[in-house]
């Protein structure tokens, strides 16, 4: 037989469904919760007991709750019982003192009307994710202002924290996840939807990540920075570079770009500190699609997922170092960092084979582990 727990579970269940029924203004109609027959095999006193559990919960007993219909059934292995045969909810208060959601649903109540009063079309938003407005109750007079700034203001063109809304400096950022939802439709015709970051999304300025590099030809670093060969700039002015290049090196750790007895010069030929998965600002560089690429990263499961992610921004990607006779001559017993990836890479045979290899013994080879003078070996022959 069902019991009260079980009761409250289903009524849970009934929940959303009845804030939305809130949204739409639909009246209230009984709610009936489904219970089972497996009662009818009990023993004569563990059906009384469960009878009576189930009848001490209900309204009839604690004046409020579920309310219940018995019958007279003839049952298989019990006889004549009074039976509950249906067991349901008659009011709205019933419903919410037996969940314990008066208060919750009053406020509730009381955010929809102001929301839907600022801004009506957010009504098909409020009735999809309900429990939303109730995360998000005590936040709805600031997240309102901020709205109601980006409907004036749909390109604000503006830091985050200089935008003049009589909010928190940091409420904003706190609240990125359900301020993007409303405004995705309260501004839909100004919306970036391409961009998945608020700022971009959202028409705003914001730090930029900075591409760092490291110019390798002398004569060009003396011809258009000054003799500087190290730089580091916004990545919308580097995907704006005009330079005289025909190859480009990416690499995935810091260390390895800037010791000097690591990368030697190269005619023609920058450097770029890649970050690890970071290479994903590097995805509108279009200048690069005519470039020799390379990319050289750890001999790693992630090293590889990473030159697969930019081999689909740039197809012609070669990896460099990354190749099974430089992990044999130089692999330490060095444990790697576990992937959950399952799928098939971006990679060719050869760097498919070595992956599959480092996945199933968890190891790795460290860039910096490969002696330099095996790398200017290397790029003497590159």
């Amino acid at each position: 037989m069902i019991t009260p727990k079980e009761i409250k579970n289903k009524t849970e269940r009934k929940y959303i469904s009845f804030l939305q029924s809130l949204v739409e203004q639909r009246p209230f109609e009984r709610l009936v919760i489904r219970g089972d027959k497996s009662y009818t095999k009990s023993s004569l006193s563990e059906f009384e007991r469960e009878i009576q559990l189930i009848h001490s919960h209900s309204k009839v007993k604690k004046g409020f709750g579920y309310a219940l219909d018995f019958q007279k059934v003839k049952t298989k292995y019990l006889g004549v019982q009074d039976l509950p045969i249906s067991i349901y909810f008659d009011n709205e208060k019933d419903f919410l003192i037996f969940l314990g959601k008066e208060n919750e649903v009053n406020s509730f109540k009381s955010n929809v009307e102001i929301i839907l009063r600022e801004f009506p079309e957010l009504k098909d938003w409020i009735i999809k994710y309900p429990k939303k407005v109730i995360n998000n109750a005590n936040e709805w007079h600031n997240i309102l202002q901020v709205c109601q700034y980006f409907k004036q203001n749909p390109k604000p063109n503006f830091y985050i924290r200089e935008l003049p809304i009589k909010v928190h400096t940091k409420f904003i950022e706190r609240n990125k996840s359900i301020i993007r939802e409303l405004l995705d439709v309260l501004i839909s015709d100004h919306v970036k939807s391409e961009e998945k970051e608020f700022e971009n999304r959202f028409n705003l300025k914001y730090a930029e990540p900075q591409i760092r590099f490291k110019v390798l030809d002398k004569t060009l670093s003396d011809r258009f920075f000054s003799g500087i060969d190290d730089i580091a700039i916004p990545v919308s002015q580097f995907e704006k570079l005009n330079l005289p290049i025909k190859k480009v090196l990416v690499v995935e750790n810091k260390t390895t770009l800037y010791t000097t007895l690591t990368l030697p010069k190269m005619n023609d030929t920058i450097a770029i500190f890649g970050s690890g998965f970071s290479v994903f600002n590097l995805k509108n560089v279009r200048w690069f699609d005519n470039l020799k690429l390379l990319y050289w990263g750890d001999i790693d499961v992630q090293g590889f997922e990473i030159i697969s992610q930019f081999r689909t921004y740039f197809p012609q990607t070669k990896s460099i170092l990354m190749d099974k006779q430089t992990f044999d001559n130089f692999f330490e017993d060095d444990n790697g960092t576990p992937t959950n990836i399952s799928t098939r890479l971006n990679l060719t045979d050869e760097e498919q084979q070595l992956y599959d290899i480092l996945k199933t013994n968890n190891w790795r080879l460290e860039q910096e582990k490969i002696p330099f003078n095996y790398v200017n070996k290397y790029f003497d022959n590159e």
